[in-house]
């Protein structure tokens, strides 16, 4: 029969454990406040894309999120883009120095198509911003993979 010291400290183990499993998963991902998707590749676009998903608060049950594109035509950076607003707001530098990758557009730069920003829009890379709609100053996590090459097993397109 265990004591009362003994039932006390397997419920402190077992909480312990249930904490580690959540950080885990957390770590690699999953309810955690942000994380990106796996890329995949948009054949008739040309690009490859991920989705960044966030919490603006840490509570929110639910994750809004943007979108990460890659150009073959720009390997060095990532575009994040915004479906709500259809525009684009920044870039990430996959070759810049950490702490100092990220340029953010100005409001009145960012436009639907990437084309229409010209290049001296983009502002010397800083850090990253805070994610968006947060109100707590947590930035964004950088993107850790580069997106892989086009994949050769695709079907043709026509």
């Amino acid at each position: 029969m265990l004591s009362q010291v003994g039932k006390m400290a397997l419920v402190g183990l077992a909480v312990a454990m249930l904490s580690q499993v959540a950080v885990d998963q957390a770590e690699a991902g999953y309810g955690g406040r942000q994380y990106y998707s796996s890329w995949s590749y948009q054949p008739s676009r040309s690009y490859h894309y991920t989705r960044y998903y966030y919490r603006p608060v840490v509570s929110s049950p639910n994750y809004s999120y943007h979108y990460c594109i890659s150009y073959p035509s720009q390997p060095r950076y990532v575009y994040y883009y915004n479906p709500s607003s259809q525009q684009y707001w920044g870039r990430y530098d996959l070759q810049g120095t950490e702490g100092a990758n990220y340029s953010l557009l100005a409001k009145k730069d960012r436009k639907k198509n990437l084309e229409d920003i010209p290049e001296s829009a983009f502002p010397p890379p800083a850090a990253m911003p805070a994610i968006p709609g947060s109100k707590d100053g947590v930035a964004i996590e950088p993107i850790k993979e580069k997106p892989a090459d086009e994949p050769t097993d695709l079907p043709a397109t026509k």
